[in-house]
């Protein structure tokens, strides 16, 4: 196993994988002289076992399976290969290229069947699965210049100059230690992606405060505050103006105004997450308050910004405040009850080897984000570039999306680990006064807002029914003003759907009950964008129609530079 896919997978599981990742067993799956009571030593150091009898059965229905198709190579009969990455001609039209695919299904059909039949927790046997995947999606024939015959073809048609440029963009990205997925040339933060005009009003150690230039004669009485994910930058909501979430909202008469966060370095390395809570998403609020003139004013929180939006006005409304007219989640936990892929680096010792190396100080590094993503959708994010940037030569493609992907951020180490243990490991955001931030007991269910709720139906990292579980927990007095919407597609593209774009859909049901499938059962589906839904609900919450400010800030809290700011500029890397 490489280097790479070894930091990818949990450590627990990585002597295991040494055993499964031996090519030795590969070449005997065939012979069915898999060692068993190795495997079960593994195993037990992770109290699973595994039943004899299902090893038999597997093997031999694997020993069948590799019969016949053998019987198919011999007879020239091309076998079935269903694996995407192998579906060009090359691979087809090759016996040799088609039986080492289908081989390579098989055996990853084997060792997938294998994790299954371990008799263990439903989460040891989720982390054994993701383990086990991790090592097939690596030993792709794909992934290699030996084995795979597309990238092997373009040498030739190219008389080498692919294999010179693949090797040329290796060694680059190895100096720069991470896989290029766009051309980062193309883009410049400012320029070509958050390009809303609008200027910074506020700033803190933790965050710049940034006020959109309105593009309507008139606005809202009450602004929109927005607070992006902190563990990547805020612009993913202004990538462009045809996919700008912000554009959008000016465009429908909101006077907005986003938090950017710092890009956190040594200065920040034992900020906590009650400081970003409190000196930063409570802080903005107020500022919010005193530019705007409003006692009330509109909030959106995205992701992680969603948390801790919340948490802030958790704490307010301890201190007797009620600052927001409606808030609005899209893809946030608040019940962290199921918390998708991303579960399979959560546990006790995972969380424990973190807060060693930097629960008191120190940086949780935008890289290891990143690398732990990717993890998640490895052909996708992986392999895929490794296959095309260095067997096959090919330069990646301008992509925004992918360019903000790229661009990381780091985190305090504290402040993360408080969010893994509290939110992630022990769930404990949900229970009224569990939590104490601020000298306040923490008690989501005293947040009386009217509530949007937008959550993706293909989302690997917020599942949308755990997002579904925020709507019994918010604005109980009044349940019948808050909306829950899903959105087609995953976190961030279910997210980004402007309307202009008229793809994808979404699903409305007015009646919010206790239970996620039976809402979906009831649900209407509507082509097209959720934003049109969101700016409804918004507007009814925004006040009357004012004269648009002609001027940033007040007399309090002056401009300090056009946006985008500095803080997004700073690169992790």
């Amino acid at each position: 196993m490489n280097k790479q896919n070894k930091q990818n997978v949990p450590p627990v599981f990585s002597a295991w994988l040494e055993q499964l990742s031996d090519p030795k067993i590969w070449q005997s799956l065939p012979a069915g002289k898999l060692d068993l009571h190795v495997v079960q030593q593994q195993l037990g150091g992770l109290g699973a076992t595994l039943d004899p009898a299902d090893v038999m059965r597997l093997q031999q229905d694997y020993a069948d399976q590799f019969a016949g198709l053998w019987q198919s190579a011999l007879s020239a009969n091309p076998p079935a290969i269903t694996d995407r990455r192998m579906a060009a001609e090359a691979w087809h039209s090759n016996p040799f290229y088609a039986f080492q695919a289908a081989a390579y299904q098989l055996n990853g059909r084997f060792l997938m069947a294998l994790a299954d039949s371990v008799k263990a927790s439903e989460k040891i046997k989720q982390k054994l699965r993701f383990a086990v995947q991790q090592m097939v999606d690596a030993l792709s024939p794909a992934n290699f210049l030996v084995t795979n015959p597309e990238a092997q073809q373009k040498i030739i048609d190219t008389k080498g100059e692919s294999l010179t440029r693949g090797i040329t963009q290796l060694l680059a990205d190895l100096q720069r230690g991470k896989i290029s997925q766009t051309d980062e040339s193309a883009f410049e933060v400012g320029k070509d992606v958050a390009t809303s005009e609008g200027a910074v009003v506020f700033e803190n150690a933790f965050f710049q405060l940034i006020q959109y230039k309105p593009l309507t004669k008139t606005v809202h009485a009450r602004p929109l505050l927005i607070v992006p994910p902190c563990i990547n930058k805020f612009y993913i909501l202004d990538l462009q103006p045809q996919n700008s979430l912000v554009r959008y909202a000016v465009e429908q008469g909101n006077t907005v105004f986003l938090i950017s966060w710092r890009n956190a370095d040594a200065s920040l390395e034992h900020a906590t997450w009650e400081q970003y809570v409190d000196d930063a998403v409570v802080r903005a609020i107020h500022v919010v308050q005193e530019i705007s003139g409003q006692d009330q004013i509109n909030a959106l929180g995205f992701c992680v910004g969603g948390t801790l939006l919340s948490c802030a006005l958790a704490l307010l409304a301890a201190r007797g405040e009620k600052p927001v007219s409606s808030l609005t989640l899209l893809t946030a936990f608040l019940d962290f009850v199921d918390t998708g892929a991303i579960d399979v680096y959560i546990d006790e010792m995972q969380i424990k080897m973190r807060e060693q190396a930097i629960g008191e100080h120190g940086l949780m590094a935008g890289r290891d984000f990143s690398s732990a993503f990717s993890s998640l959708r490895p052909n996708d994010l992986i392999w895929n570039y490794v296959e095309s940037n260095y067997l096959k030569g090919e330069a990646p493609a301008a992509f925004d999306l992918l360019y903000w992907n790229a661009d990381s951020t780091n985190l305090p180490g504290p402040m993360f680990c408080y969010y893994l243990r509290n939110m992630y490991l022990e769930n404990a955001l949900k229970t009224p006064g569990k939590l104490t931030m601020a000298g306040e007991k923490i008690d989501l269910h005293k947040i009386a807002a009217p509530t949007f709720i937008f959550a993706s139906r293909e989302d690997h990292i917020v599942p949308w029914q755990s997002a579904y579980v925020s709507t019994a927990i918010l604005n109980q007095k009044k349940p019948g003003s808050n909306r829950f919407v899903l959105g087609a597609s995953g976190h961030i593209a279910g997210v980004i759907n402007p309307p202009a774009k008229n793809k994808r859909s979404y699903w409305t049901n007015d009646d919010i009950g206790p239970d996620a499938q039976a809402w979906f059962d009831g649900a209407t589906e509507h082509p097209g964008s959720w934003w049109t839904e969101w700016s409804a609900f918004l507007a009814s919450h925004a006040g009357k129609k004012v004269a648009a400010p002609r001027v940033f800030g007040n007399k309090t809290h002056q401009p300090i530079e056009p946006a985008p700011g500095r803080y997004v500029k700073v690169r992790a890397d």
